[in-house]
């Protein structure tokens, strides 16, 4: 149950410093998509990471989680993107 709690947290966290660190007013989605977008820039950040011979470092792995928050931008914007309201 703690795994789960940490994972929606650091989701949220991440899915909010990806919706500030994206490009243009993505503002428009909702919370709970923030968090998916979090969750999934952390998981596929750490795969990216992971593939280009990233191992960890003692202590706070900081390349890993500009890594995450990068894919998290680029999942809000496509979030945005294909939820966002059309204006006409």
């Amino acid at each position: 149950m703690g795994s789960i709690l940490a994972t929606l947290v650091g989701g949220l966290i991440i899915g909010l410093l990806g919706k500030f660190v994206a490009p243009g007013d993505k503002d428009n989605i909702p919370l709970w998509l923030t968090v998916v977008c979090g969750i999934g820039g952390s998981l596929i950040g750490y795969m990216i990471y992971s593939a280009f011979g990233g191992d960890g470092s003692p202590g706070i792995d900081w390349t890993r989680w500009f890594v995450s928050v990068l894919v998290a931008a680029g999942l809000v914007v496509v979030a945005a993107t294909v939820t966002g309201k059309r204006k006409v």
